[in-house]
């Protein structure tokens, strides 16, 4: 099964998981303060759940391009939306700053 490494833990899930679904089961957020509420819930339109992944994962969907591609992101960050991502093997994330979560410090 692989695994999900995120802020000092790591949980394991089926292949395929989703991996916003997969971080918010086990009590982890791929949000920052408030755009824990205010946020499109899933269908990848606000941005606000945008992680660095590396690992094993699905490729970028149609969707998650385009709202990666304006403001306040930009694709140079080279970001992914957690609630667009499936999970292929084991992968590490990391959120960044900011209500985007695309402040790298």
């Amino acid at each position: 099964m692989p695994t999900i490494s995120f802020e000092g833990k790591s949980i394991e899930v089926t292949k395929g998981a989703n991996l916003k679904k997969a971080l918010k089961k086990a009590n982890l957020s791929p949000y920052n303060g408030i755009s824990s509420i205010l946020n499109c819930h899933g269908i990848g339109s606000c941005g606000t759940c945008a992680v660095a992944v590396s690992g094993l994962t699905s490729e970028p969907t149609k969707i998650e391009k385009w709202r990666l591609n304006f403001p306040p992101h930009k694709t140079s960050n080279k970001l992914r939306l957690a609630c667009q991502v499936k999970i292929l093997g084991d992968v590490k994330i990391q959120k960044f700053d900011g209500f985007w979560g695309n402040i790298k410090r």
